[in-house]
Protein backbone atom coordinates (compact mmCIF):
# COMPACT_ATOMS: atom_id res chain seq x y z
CA UNK A 1 0.00 0.00 0.00
CA UNK A 2 1.52 3.15 -1.12
CA UNK A 3 2.45 5.79 1.66
CA UNK A 4 0.00 8.63 1.98
CA UNK A 5 -2.53 7.22 -0.14
CA UNK A 6 -6.02 8.51 0.50
CA UNK A 7 -8.40 6.28 3.01
CA UNK A 8 -10.92 6.12 -0.02
CA UNK A 9 -8.16 4.66 -2.47
CA UNK A 10 -7.09 1.97 0.91
CA UNK A 11 -10.91 1.23 1.54
CA UNK A 12 -11.48 0.07 -2.01
CA UNK A 13 -8.47 -2.03 -1.96
CA UNK A 14 -8.75 -3.75 0.74
CA UNK A 15 -12.59 -4.37 -0.80
CA UNK A 16 -10.97 -5.30 -4.07
CA UNK A 17 -8.71 -7.60 -2.41
CA UNK A 18 -11.33 -9.81 -0.21
CA UNK A 19 -13.49 -9.81 -2.96
CA UNK A 20 -11.11 -11.02 -5.81
CA UNK A 21 -11.69 -7.85 -7.82
CA UNK A 22 -8.53 -6.56 -9.98
CA UNK A 23 -7.65 -3.09 -9.70
CA UNK A 24 -5.95 -0.72 -11.47
CA UNK A 25 -5.16 2.12 -9.67
CA UNK A 26 -4.01 5.28 -12.51
CA UNK A 27 -3.85 9.24 -12.22
CA UNK A 28 -1.83 9.49 -8.67
CA UNK A 29 -5.01 7.45 -7.23
CA UNK A 30 -7.61 9.59 -8.76
CA UNK A 31 -8.47 7.12 -10.91
CA UNK A 32 -9.78 3.79 -9.76
CA UNK A 33 -10.25 0.65 -12.66
CA UNK A 34 -12.05 -1.73 -10.81
CA UNK A 35 -12.65 -5.32 -12.92
CA UNK A 36 -14.78 -8.36 -11.65
CA UNK A 37 -15.20 -11.59 -13.89
CA UNK A 38 -18.13 -9.71 -15.27
CA UNK A 39 -17.92 -6.13 -14.31
CA UNK A 40 -15.94 -3.03 -14.97
CA UNK A 41 -16.33 -0.24 -12.72
CA UNK A 42 -14.41 3.33 -12.56
CA UNK A 43 -14.42 5.20 -9.42
CA UNK A 44 -13.29 8.83 -9.61
CA UNK A 45 -11.62 11.32 -7.12
CA UNK A 46 -14.02 10.40 -3.99
CA UNK A 47 -16.80 9.52 -6.41
CA UNK A 48 -17.37 5.74 -6.06
CA UNK A 49 -19.59 5.98 -9.57
CA UNK A 50 -23.40 4.82 -7.63
CA UNK A 51 -24.96 8.67 -9.14
CA UNK A 52 -26.46 9.35 -11.89
CA UNK A 53 -24.98 12.10 -13.80
CA UNK A 54 -27.33 14.68 -13.11
CA UNK A 55 -27.20 14.04 -9.49
CA UNK A 56 -23.75 14.23 -9.43
CA UNK A 57 -23.96 17.47 -11.59
CA UNK A 58 -26.03 18.74 -9.07
CA UNK A 59 -24.62 18.03 -5.51
CA UNK A 60 -21.28 19.04 -6.78
CA UNK A 61 -23.03 22.59 -7.63
CA UNK A 62 -24.16 24.87 -4.78
CA UNK A 63 -26.43 26.77 -6.35
CA UNK A 64 -27.88 24.37 -7.85
CA UNK A 65 -28.44 22.06 -5.27
CA UNK A 66 -29.89 25.39 -3.18
CA UNK A 67 -32.69 25.88 -5.61
CA UNK A 68 -33.77 22.26 -6.59
CA UNK A 69 -34.26 22.44 -2.42
CA UNK A 70 -35.62 25.23 -2.60
CA UNK A 71 -38.21 24.69 -4.99
CA UNK A 72 -39.34 21.67 -3.04
CA UNK A 73 -39.87 23.00 0.38
CA UNK A 74 -36.82 21.86 2.01
CA UNK A 75 -35.16 23.55 4.32
CA UNK A 76 -31.60 25.16 2.75
CA UNK A 77 -29.05 27.92 3.34
CA UNK A 78 -29.38 29.71 0.08
CA UNK A 79 -26.80 29.82 -2.06
CA UNK A 80 -26.50 33.11 -4.77
CA UNK A 81 -24.37 31.87 -7.74
CA UNK A 82 -22.29 34.72 -10.02
CA UNK A 83 -20.34 33.67 -13.50
CA UNK A 84 -17.02 34.50 -13.94
CA UNK A 85 -16.58 37.83 -16.03
CA UNK A 86 -13.56 36.64 -17.42
CA UNK A 87 -16.30 34.30 -18.95
CA UNK A 88 -18.11 37.57 -21.05
CA UNK A 89 -20.59 40.29 -20.10
CA UNK A 90 -23.19 37.71 -21.75
CA UNK A 91 -22.14 35.04 -19.59
CA UNK A 92 -21.61 36.95 -16.64
CA UNK A 93 -24.54 39.23 -17.25
CA UNK A 94 -23.85 42.99 -16.65
CA UNK A 95 -24.64 43.91 -13.13
CA UNK A 96 -23.11 41.36 -11.17
CA UNK A 97 -20.97 43.61 -9.02
CA UNK A 98 -24.42 45.88 -8.08
CA UNK A 99 -25.95 42.74 -7.14
CA UNK A 100 -23.26 41.31 -4.92
CA UNK A 101 -23.16 44.44 -2.92
CA UNK A 102 -27.42 43.89 -2.73
CA UNK A 103 -26.47 40.61 -1.28
CA UNK A 104 -24.00 42.57 1.48
CA UNK A 105 -26.53 45.43 2.28
CA UNK A 106 -29.15 42.77 2.66
CA UNK A 107 -27.47 41.01 5.11
CA UNK A 108 -25.26 43.36 7.97
CA UNK A 109 -24.40 40.32 9.60
CA UNK A 110 -22.26 39.60 6.47
CA UNK A 111 -22.28 37.21 3.86
CA UNK A 112 -19.63 34.07 3.11
CA UNK A 113 -18.12 33.71 -0.51
CA UNK A 114 -16.87 30.56 -1.96
CA UNK A 115 -16.54 28.42 -4.88
CA UNK A 116 -19.53 27.24 -6.43
CA UNK A 117 -18.06 23.63 -6.80
CA UNK A 118 -15.42 21.98 -4.16
CA UNK A 119 -15.24 20.81 -0.94
CA UNK A 120 -13.03 21.54 2.14
CA UNK A 121 -13.72 24.76 2.75
CA UNK A 122 -10.78 26.02 0.51
CA UNK A 123 -11.21 29.78 -0.67
CA UNK A 124 -14.24 30.72 1.95
CA UNK A 125 -14.53 33.85 3.15
CA UNK A 126 -16.50 35.70 5.62
CA UNK A 127 -17.25 39.51 4.64
CA UNK A 128 -18.44 42.27 6.20
CA UNK A 129 -17.80 44.93 4.39
CA UNK A 130 -17.18 46.05 0.39
CA UNK A 131 -13.36 46.57 0.61
CA UNK A 132 -13.75 42.38 1.87
CA UNK A 133 -16.06 41.47 -0.72
CA UNK A 134 -13.83 43.17 -3.44
CA UNK A 135 -10.88 40.81 -2.42
CA UNK A 136 -12.70 37.48 -1.67
CA UNK A 137 -14.09 37.80 -5.33
CA UNK A 138 -11.35 38.22 -6.46
CA UNK A 139 -9.55 35.17 -5.22
CA UNK A 140 -12.45 33.01 -5.70
CA UNK A 141 -12.43 33.74 -9.29
CA UNK A 142 -9.15 33.48 -9.90
CA UNK A 143 -9.49 30.16 -10.01
CA UNK A 144 -12.95 29.44 -10.46
CA UNK A 145 -15.74 29.79 -13.14
CA UNK A 146 -18.35 30.69 -10.56
CA UNK A 147 -18.71 32.01 -6.96
CA UNK A 148 -21.50 31.31 -4.69
CA UNK A 149 -22.35 34.21 -2.06
CA UNK A 150 -24.41 33.08 0.54
CA UNK A 151 -25.73 35.02 3.95
CA UNK A 152 -23.89 34.35 7.00
CA UNK A 153 -25.79 32.24 9.76
CA UNK A 154 -24.74 31.52 13.10
CA UNK A 155 -24.52 27.96 12.98
CA UNK A 156 -25.15 26.44 16.25
CA UNK A 157 -24.05 22.71 15.19
CA UNK A 158 -23.20 21.10 11.92
CA UNK A 159 -23.83 17.14 11.33
CA UNK A 160 -22.60 15.26 8.55
CA UNK A 161 -24.76 12.53 7.28
CA UNK A 162 -23.25 9.70 4.77
CA UNK A 163 -26.49 8.11 3.04
CA UNK A 164 -26.09 4.85 0.87
CA UNK A 165 -29.75 4.27 -0.85
CA UNK A 166 -31.99 6.38 1.57
CA UNK A 167 -30.04 4.86 4.92
CA UNK A 168 -28.12 6.75 7.17
CA UNK A 169 -24.71 4.81 7.29
CA UNK A 170 -23.14 7.35 9.60
CA UNK A 171 -23.96 10.69 11.05
CA UNK A 172 -21.51 12.64 13.01
CA UNK A 173 -21.32 15.77 14.19
CA UNK A 174 -18.53 18.42 13.30
CA UNK A 175 -17.20 19.86 16.69
CA UNK A 176 -14.96 22.48 15.86
CA UNK A 177 -11.61 23.72 17.83
CA UNK A 178 -11.76 25.48 21.49
CA UNK A 179 -9.87 26.06 24.45
CA UNK A 180 -11.09 26.67 27.95
CA UNK A 181 -9.42 29.97 29.39
CA UNK A 182 -7.55 30.07 32.49
CA UNK A 183 -7.31 33.40 33.10
CA UNK A 184 -3.70 33.58 33.06
CA UNK A 185 -2.62 32.87 29.17
CA UNK A 186 -3.83 34.96 25.67
CA UNK A 187 -6.08 32.88 23.14
CA UNK A 188 -3.36 32.76 21.03
CA UNK A 189 -1.08 30.85 23.84
CA UNK A 190 -3.56 28.47 24.64
CA UNK A 191 -4.69 27.65 21.06
CA UNK A 192 -1.09 26.93 20.29
CA UNK A 193 -0.25 24.71 23.91
CA UNK A 194 -3.82 22.81 22.40
CA UNK A 195 -1.75 22.38 18.68
CA UNK A 196 -5.21 24.50 17.12
CA UNK A 197 -3.22 27.74 16.43
CA UNK A 198 -3.49 27.28 12.61
CA UNK A 199 -7.26 28.79 12.55
CA UNK A 200 -6.34 32.26 14.30
CA UNK A 201 -5.57 33.98 11.31
CA UNK A 202 -9.32 34.77 10.55
CA UNK A 203 -8.87 36.55 14.05
CA UNK A 204 -8.73 39.50 15.18
CA UNK A 205 -5.52 40.53 16.66
CA UNK A 206 -7.00 42.39 20.15
CA UNK A 207 -8.68 38.99 20.40
CA UNK A 208 -6.16 36.09 19.94
CA UNK A 209 -3.81 38.50 22.01
CA UNK A 210 -6.44 39.50 24.80
CA UNK A 211 -6.52 37.15 28.19
CA UNK A 212 -9.41 34.62 28.07
CA UNK A 213 -11.31 34.68 31.38
CA UNK A 214 -10.85 31.12 33.64
CA UNK A 215 -13.53 29.03 32.77
CA UNK A 216 -14.54 30.47 29.53
CA UNK A 217 -14.90 28.79 26.24
CA UNK A 218 -13.90 30.24 22.98
CA UNK A 219 -14.29 28.74 19.36
CA UNK A 220 -11.55 28.92 17.38
CA UNK A 221 -12.68 28.84 13.92
CA UNK A 222 -16.30 29.77 12.77
CA UNK A 223 -15.97 27.54 9.98
CA UNK A 224 -17.08 23.62 10.48
CA UNK A 225 -14.84 22.18 8.18
CA UNK A 226 -12.69 19.19 9.20
CA UNK A 227 -9.89 20.48 7.49
CA UNK A 228 -9.98 23.69 9.13
CA UNK A 229 -9.41 21.63 12.46
CA UNK A 230 -12.71 20.73 13.50
CA UNK A 231 -13.15 17.06 14.44
CA UNK A 232 -16.19 14.11 13.49
CA UNK A 233 -18.12 13.05 16.66
CA UNK A 234 -20.17 10.41 16.16
CA UNK A 235 -23.58 10.94 17.33
CA UNK A 236 -25.49 8.63 19.59
CA UNK A 237 -29.38 7.31 18.39
CA UNK A 238 -31.88 9.82 19.62
CA UNK A 239 -33.96 13.07 18.57
CA UNK A 240 -31.17 15.15 17.23
CA UNK A 241 -29.35 12.17 15.18
CA UNK A 242 -33.14 11.40 14.00
CA UNK A 243 -34.12 14.69 12.60
CA UNK A 244 -30.91 15.24 10.59
CA UNK A 245 -30.85 11.97 9.40
CA UNK A 246 -34.35 12.20 8.49
CA UNK A 247 -33.59 15.68 6.84
CA UNK A 248 -30.33 14.59 4.96
CA UNK A 249 -32.58 11.65 3.48
CA UNK A 250 -35.52 14.37 2.53
CA UNK A 251 -32.82 15.92 0.53
CA UNK A 252 -31.20 13.34 -1.14
CA UNK A 253 -34.55 12.24 -2.70
CA UNK A 254 -35.12 15.32 -3.79
CA UNK A 255 -31.97 15.43 -5.91
CA UNK A 256 -32.12 11.65 -6.55
CA UNK A 257 -28.49 10.82 -5.13
CA UNK A 258 -27.60 7.54 -4.00
CA UNK A 259 -24.58 7.41 -1.78
CA UNK A 260 -23.49 11.23 -0.74
CA UNK A 261 -22.45 12.83 2.41
CA UNK A 262 -25.41 15.25 3.56
CA UNK A 263 -24.10 18.49 5.93
CA UNK A 264 -27.15 19.82 7.90
CA UNK A 265 -26.73 22.97 10.07
CA UNK A 266 -29.10 23.97 13.28
CA UNK A 267 -29.72 27.82 12.84
CA UNK A 268 -31.98 29.39 15.61
CA UNK A 269 -32.71 26.13 16.78
CA UNK A 270 -34.09 24.66 13.14
CA UNK A 271 -32.34 22.15 10.76
CA UNK A 272 -31.00 23.35 7.17
CA UNK A 273 -29.13 21.69 4.45
CA UNK A 274 -25.87 23.62 3.92
CA UNK A 275 -24.61 21.20 1.05
CA UNK A 276 -24.95 17.76 -0.67
CA UNK A 277 -21.77 16.02 -1.65
CA UNK A 278 -21.63 13.00 -4.41
CA UNK A 279 -18.04 11.91 -3.65
CA UNK A 280 -17.95 11.00 0.06
CA UNK A 281 -14.82 11.55 1.70
CA UNK A 282 -14.24 10.29 5.41
CA UNK A 283 -10.40 11.06 5.67
CA UNK A 284 -10.83 12.86 9.08
CA UNK A 285 -13.36 10.07 10.31
CA UNK A 286 -11.31 6.87 9.70
CA UNK A 287 -8.76 8.02 11.70
CA UNK A 288 -11.05 7.39 14.58
CA UNK A 289 -13.02 4.87 13.29
CA UNK A 290 -11.31 3.31 10.58
CA UNK A 291 -13.45 0.16 10.97
CA UNK A 292 -16.80 1.77 10.36
CA UNK A 293 -15.61 3.69 7.23
CA UNK A 294 -14.51 0.74 5.55
CA UNK A 295 -17.98 -1.15 6.43
CA UNK A 296 -19.39 1.71 4.46
CA UNK A 297 -17.44 1.80 1.64
CA UNK A 298 -17.79 -1.91 1.53
CA UNK A 299 -21.48 -1.23 1.30
CA UNK A 300 -21.56 0.98 -1.16
CA UNK A 301 -19.41 -1.07 -3.33
CA UNK A 302 -21.49 -4.20 -2.49
CA UNK A 303 -24.44 -2.31 -4.46
CA UNK A 304 -21.88 -2.25 -7.59
CA UNK A 305 -20.32 -5.06 -7.60
CA UNK A 306 -23.21 -8.15 -5.61
CA UNK A 307 -24.79 -8.91 -8.39
CA UNK A 308 -21.60 -9.39 -10.50
CA UNK A 309 -19.55 -11.20 -8.45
Amino acid sequence: MASGERIFVQAIRRYCATHGIALDVRAGGWLLAMRSRAKRHFAFGYDIGLNSAIAHRLANDKSATAEVLALEGVPCVPHHLFLNPSMGAHVAGPDWQQAMLALLRQNPQGVVVKPNEGTSGRAVFKVTDRDALDRAVTEVFASSLGLVIAPYVEIEDEVRVILLAGQPMLVYRKERPQVVGDGVHTLRELATAAGHDRGLSELGTREVNAIVPKGEQRILNWRHNLDAGARPVLMEDGEVRAACAKLAVEAADTIGITFASIDVVRVDGAWRVLEINSGVMMEALAKLHPELVQATYDAALDRVFGAYR
